[in-house]
């Protein structure tokens, strides 16, 4: 996965035909190479009715999502495996690339304590039985790193290094996320080096989730760093604007991040763009 895309929350969280189209019209018309589509619920997806909007508009698409609680892989590696096995053949019928996101538990896990062995050793099973999967039928895997406040498995990016190493699948990969590095990283320039060998996707969220250059993102270290491990993969902006009320709970969003997707797109992906070309990304 390659290019400028964009996270389709920016219309719809429910991935159904109406919301499918009303995405997908949304981003062609600001020219963006792919779109990442939330697979909250798999079975409810028609991916044929998805493939053909994508083969239509000549648009590319990753998928992501995060475990529901009867799945969380730390507690429940098998489920989790099943669970993951779905969305995986539900991503393929879609003619998605890859599927991504917080593949290895809930948004909203959190124990009160540090990840025990037991749980990153089911955590390990989960991934490693997902990505061997994944690559049987051609599509990328990866884990995404998220804030503290949402999960207390994997945070960063080095986290995310060494559970890649303790499952040893060679299509795992990183997909790091602006928003959740300038909560848990020494600098986004670590986070990014620590990720780079396996670093193949990045969310670009604002410090608020709203509308890219306007919070404390350190764009120009976050771009910088990326032009200097000479990154490739894809660049997603994420700004979450129409949530439904189990994931405003879940990432914990109370109050209006914009106005609306008109004022994030006409201000933040242009922004976005003009330093992913500054820094020679795109």
């Amino acid at each position: 996965m390659e290019g400028f895309g964009v996270h389709t929350s920016m219309w719809t969280m429910n991935w159904d035909e109406e919301g499918a189209e009303r995405a997908v019209a949304g981003a062609c018309e600001y020219d963006v190479d792919f779109i990442e589509i939330p697979m909250l619920v798999p079975d409810a997806i028609n991916a044929e009715h998805t493939r053909a909007l994508l083969e239509k508009n000549n648009l590319r698409a990753m998928c992501s999502l995060g475990l529901p609680e009867a799945y969380w892989a730390s507690v429940h590696p098998e489920k989790a495996i099943d669970y993951l096995k779905i969305a995986l053949d539900k991503t393929k019928a879609t003619g998605a690339e890859g599927l991504s996101g917080v593949t290895f538990g809930g948004i909203g896990e959190r124990t009160g304590h540090p990840p025990t062995e037991k749980e990153l050793d089911n955590v390990a099973k989960t991934l490693g039985a997902s990505a061997k999967y994944a690559k049987e039928i051609g599509l990328l895997f990866g884990i995404e790193p998220v804030n503290r406040y949402e999960n207390h498995i994997i945070n960063t990016g080095w986290q995310a290094v060494d559970m890649i190493e303790r499952v040893g699948a060679d299509n795992l990969f990183i997909h790091l996320d602006t928003y959740h590095m300038n909560i848990e990283e020494k600098g986004a320039a670590n986070g990014i080096l620590d990720a780079r060998d396996h670093l193949k996707y990045i969310h670009l969220s604002e410090s608020d989730r709203g509308t890219p250059g306007e919070g404390c993102c350190d764009w120009d270290e976050i771009f910088a760093t990326l032009s200097a491990i000479g990154f490739k993969g894809g660049l997603a902006m994420e700004s979450f604007i129409n949530m439904p009320p189990e994931i405003g709970y879940g990432l914990s969003i109370w109050r209006p991040v914009a106005e609306d997707h008109v004022e994030v797109m006409s201000k933040g992906l242009p922004f976005l763009k003009n330093k992913a070309k500054q820094y020679k990304l795109i």
